[in-house]
């Protein structure tokens, strides 16, 4: 009769499992409110920063190739990118900020377009 399970440790492992089953899911880490950390966040806002410099360098270039006029629309569309992510950039920290301190519309983007 070794085959039989023993009742009270049936009963004990139901009540473990119940007590884990029952705990709550992790919590966010601090200061994001979204569960990023701090370097995911910096490497986002670095990509923004990148993406809208690499845009900016390309359409100049394509306008300086198309027109003829080499330096002049790649050095204003460069200018123009860097301004672009710098505004991104500023947008998302806005965003995370906003969700940390658990204000509504942190889901949001600030230009009320959404996502």
């Amino acid at each position: 009769m070794a085959d039989e399970p023993d009742p009270d440790r049936l009963r004990a492992l139901e009540a473990r499992l119940a007590s884990v089953k029952g705990k709550a899911a992790p919590k966010a880490r601090a200061g994001t409110g979204t569960g990023f950390s701090q370097g995911e966040i910096a490497w986002r806002m670095v990509i923004e920063l990148v993406t809208g410099m690499v845009i900016g360098l390309g359409l100049g270039y394509g306008a300086d190739w198309l027109f003829g006029t080499l330096p002049v629309f790649l050095v204003i569309f460069a200018l123009l990118g860097f301004a672009a992510g710098v505004k991104t950039m500023l947008g998302t920290a806005r965003q995370m900020n906003k969700a940390a301190a658990g204000q509504p519309g942190a889901d949001r983007k600030e230009d009320g377009r959404g996502d």
